[in-house]
């Protein structure tokens, strides 16, 4: 690693975060980091001393094997050892450290009119009368629980409640179609559907209830045998609890209403002390066959991952008012909305709504009404904040941290976030991590790192990133290949539910020894780290990437590819092949484009379809996928095509981009 000396543009940390930073400066990183690779017992040891365990570990603190020519992949963390999560983020701050009345979250739903004030103590009741509601339903330790409901304060409840007693949750995004949702419901196998009747975004009104009743109809198709046994009968397929804001359909036989099931139960319960490695939640992410891959989290480690990476990373103080944009049902509302701020008794805003609603300057009115210091938003979010320009009207002078998070940020949005919104005296933390890393694993520190614009700079403790080129071979100093990581930390994901060999073979076969994370990545003359985007298939829409939702092209067509987007920074572009001599017209795109509403959800929807009488195909018959992003994106310089076996379709295609983009 190089110590910064660039003659490119950097930009420092100022000097009053510095003085009382827990990373203070760029040399205090470089020794912690040291220490985390070549002493990884004592330093890991040392996090988990700041928790609650029921019983110590009785192992190493880090066991893996990342080759898959030496066995099976493995990651095991404090081995041995009994805790809960639930306990260590909630009991532990309202009866050891005096924080009941700390409050946990500022609630602010899709109106400015709707809001609530959560306390610790107040959250820690909610969450305990949920989960005897779940238990009285029959959850036990290991079932599987899924969720899909909006922003509002149930959702952390009720993952909470599945912690607290050790059922496995499993969130699906409340933008997801009723096939999405029938699809992780049906690989996790879970007894229990949470919902609410409906949300609004914006103005628009989704009802959620009708989603999920459509999906559990799917589900009954899919497995005649997929039941769930309540007090000793079976009823309906699925359990399911619901909030209640609108009319909604009701089937007494399975449906319970979440206010008449919480109204009587006890506002106590034990928690389950569970094994460090055993599973906390399961997350849905697109995989290159189009089927979700279903990432395992465990206990303990997630627990101290993602507790130290928000401590660091944003330089968390007691004193500070949090706010991460994400919505829960990403990886990115799990580790830093949920159970990374929790463990560290932070105060956190939960936003329910969209960021131009009810008017384009609907964030800064928070930020200034809660006075909030650390601002995490999405690329996306920025570059359509710019469309409007900054509000004067609105006091920023809280902040004194950003970051970023979802894709690589361009650097003319990190400019603007960092002049107009940041006001040239905040630090950007810009994050790179996946669903599968479970928190950050390159990312600056707010106080020690200077920052380089689109850079995710240097690793995180305990993470050792290097890069390859194509035959595996490490490369040094100045270098560009595939982004890589020789061992595992903590809060790494354990495998993909029910399938090991999916595991294995997507993430460590390709170079065995290492973690494939699928990203390309730069590293420069001083060492900074600069990631180029999917190696593989996958698309970044609407800033939904790699640790919030992404897009496989194999779920909406072969054919498909990404395209640069002024506030989305890529969006879907397909090229169709029609068959049986049929008419490519607007009413055909249309219903292409409602397909995949229907099938996958609005976040799939592509922006552009084309009529391609063919694809450009090598001789033995693969797509050229090089060529068609080419095309989609207008550029002329192909390169090689000599391993086409008809060159004459670039051209054909080229000409009916005209009409696509027009």
């Amino acid at each position: 690693m190089v110590v910064p000396g660039s003659q490119d543009k950097m930009y420092y940390p100022p000097d009053d975060l510095q003085r009382d930073a827990h990373v203070p400066d760029f040399n205090s990183y470089l020794t912690q980091y040291k220490k985390s690779l070549e002493n990884p017992e004592a330093f890991w040891k040392e996090v988990a001393n700041e928790f609650f365990w029921k019983t110590p570990a009785t192992g190493p603190m880090l066991q893996y094997n990342f080759d898959v020519t030496k066995g099976n992949i493995y990651v095991k963390f404090m081995e041995g050892a009994k805790t809960n999560i639930c306990y260590n983020i909630l009991d532990r701050h309202v009866r050891e450290r005096n924080l009941g009345d700390k409050v946990a979250y500022y609630w602010e739903g899709n109106s400015p009119d709707h809001h609530m004030t959560i306390t610790y103590h107040q959250l820690l009741r909610q969450v305990c009368r949920c989960a005897n509601v779940l238990k009285q339903m029959g959850v036990k330790k290991g079932d599987r629980v899924s969720i899909y409901l909006p922003m509002i304060p149930e959702l952390v409840y009720t993952m909470l409640a599945c912690a607290r007693i050790g059922a496995v949750h499993s969130i699906v995004f409340a933008g997801f179609s009723s096939e999405s949702l029938c699809e992780r419901i049906m690989d996790a196998q879970s007894s229990i559907l949470v919902t609410a009747d409906g949300v609004y975004r914006g103005e628009k009104l989704i009802n959620l209830k009708q989603i999920a009743d459509e999906a559990l109809h799917k589900c009954r198709e899919n497995n005649k045998l997929f039941v769930f046994s309540h007090k000793g009968g079976f009823i309906c397929w699925i359990g399911s609890l619901f909030f209640c804001y609108i009319q909604t359909p009701w089937d007494s036989k399975c449906d319970v209403w979440w206010d008449e099931a919480m109204r009587d139960c006890p506002e106590e319960c034990e928690p389950e002390w569970l094994d460090a490695e055993d599973p906390l939640f399961i997350l849905y992410t697109s995989g290159s066959t189009g089927k979700p891959k279903g990432v395992l989290h465990t206990v303990a480690g997630y627990l101290l991952f993602t507790s130290l990476t928000f401590k660091y990373v944003f330089d968390y103080h007691h004193d500070d008012v949090y706010w991460c944009t994400a919505d829960i049902g990403w990886i990115t509302g799990h580790s830093y909305i949920t159970y990374g701020p929790l463990a560290n008794g932070a105060t956190s805003v939960l936003f329910e709504g969209i960021p131009v609603h009810p008017h384009v300057g609907r964030l800064w009115e928070i930020i200034e009404k809660y006075r909030v210091t650390k601002f995490y938003t999405a690329p996306t979010v920025i570059r359509l904040l710019m469309k409007y320009g900054h509000e004067p009207l609105y006091d920023l002078s809280s902040l004194r941290i950003l970051g970023s998070v979802g894709e690589p940020i361009n650097p003319e949005a990190w400019q603007w976030f960092y002049e107009v919104v940041g006001q040239g005296r905040c630090p950007i933390v810009d994050t790179f991590w996946q669903t599968e890393t479970g928190g950050h694993v390159l990312t600056p520190l707010p106080a020690a790192t200077p920052m380089k614009p689109g850079s995710a700079t240097f690793p995180f403790f305990g993470v050792e990133p290097t890069i390859l080129n194509e035959h595996g071979e490490e490369l040094e100093g100045e270098a560009e290949g595939y982004l890589v990581f020789r061992k595992p930390w903590p809060g790494i994901m354990r495998t993909v539910y029910g399938n090991q060999e999916r595991f294995e073979s997507t993430y460590f076969k390709k170079f065995p020894g290492f973690y494939v994370s699928g990203d390309g990545c730069r590293r420069d003359k001083d060492g900074y780290y600069w990631v180029t985007g999917r190696i593989d298939d996958m698309l970044n829409v609407s800033g939904i990437s790699k640790v919030q939702h992404q897009t496989n092209t194999a779920e909406v067509e072969a054919a498909v590819v990404s395209r640069p987007h002024k506030v989305k920074g890529e969006c879907l572009y397909c090229f169709v092949t029609l068959k049986d001599s049929r008419d490519f017209n607007h009413t055909l795109v249309e219903g292409l484009k409602r397909l995949v509403r229907e099938k996958i959800g609005p976040i799939a929807m592509p922006d552009f379809i084309q009529n391609a009488p063919a694809l450009p195909k090598t001789r033995s018959g693969k797509i050229m996928r090089r060529i068609l992003r080419q095309i989609a994106r207008n550029e002329k310089d192909l390169g090689d095509l000599s391993t086409l076996a008809d060159p004459k379709v670039v051209e054909v295609l080229f000409s009916q981009r005209c009409e696509a983009a027009a």
